[in-house]
């Protein structure tokens, strides 16, 4: 087992250099948030043909986690490129050539190789739930597949509705606050959790499964504290005006009712 996880970290590696040396012919690092759906699912489809599985749960895993990676990738394939370099990126390049840094040789370690080894760690449910077990789906990958489907649904459906609200012409400059968007204020941060911790549920179910519990958990912690949630909060904050009433009536992260205020 740990042969074929270090021979997908190898494969993976090498696509990580590889889009990394075109991200700099292009000037446009940001082209790496575009490989981290296909990132996550890479492992899990390299383990299904590696391993030879023909067990239930590698199938389903498999096809789960593939089925979530592409429209994550596609989706932010069709939204980021021909817009050039993100902000964010423009920011970091700014700030290491102001300190005299190379951005090139930077980008390479604190921009894709640390998204590789995140996206891999996350991914390890996938890969090691292949492996062994019982022949037939149980009670926890049943219930695995149905929380799935919630983040899968919350992800997508938040994503198409908000570039529905955004392809207005009308709403230019406006706060989605409607839709699932009037539940959460992060529909798509709350279906990325739901969707690798019913993904690790189904990997439970194999016997080296709950060696894998933490990469969820890393999931969660970067969406809702770091990279996802506290981040864009700051900037939304500045930006929009009404932000701090939409905050105090619409839940932070896991779906609500609205609060009347």
């Amino acid at each position: 087992m740990l042969t074929m996880i270090m021979t997908n970290f190898v494969i993976m590696l090498m696509i990580f250099i590889f889009v990394w040396a075109i991200s700099v012919v292009i000037k446009n690092a940001s082209i790496v948030d575009i490989l981290w759906g296909p990132a996550c699912a890479g492992p899990a489809v390299l383990t299904y043909f590696l391993a030879d599985g023909t067990e239930p749960r590698a199938l389903v895993l498999t096809i789960l986690t593939a089925l979530w990676g592409g429209r994550l990738g596609l989706y932010l394939a069709r939204r980021n490129l021909g817009h050039g370099e993100d902000f964010r990126y423009v920011a970091m390049r700014e700030s290491v050539a102001r300190k005299d840094g190379n951005f090139v040789i930077w980008s390479l370690y604190r921009v894709f190789l640390l998204q590789l080894c995140i996206a891999f760690f996350v991914s390890l449910p996938t890969q090691v739930g292949q492996i062994g077990g019982p022949e037939t789906l149980g009670l926890l990958a049943i219930t695995g597949i149905v929380i799935f489907s919630i983040g899968l649904f919350f992800e997508a459906v938040g994503d198409w509705q908000l570039r529905q609200f955004k392809a207005e012409p009308e709403n230019k400059g406006k706060l989605m606050t409607t839709g699932l968007w009037a539940w959460t204020r992060h529909p798509n941060y709350f279906g990325d959790a739901a969707v690798w911790t019913g993904l690790t549920m189904i990997a439970l179910e194999a016997p080296w499964g709950w060696t894998t519990v933490l990469s969820p958990a890393l999931m969660i912690f970067f969406l809702y504290a770091v990279s996802g949630k506290a981040l864009l909060e700051k900037s939304m904050v500045k930006k929009y005006p009404e932000y701090a009433d939409y905050k105090r009536r619409t839940s932070g992260f896991f779906p609500l009712p609205p609060k009347k205020v």
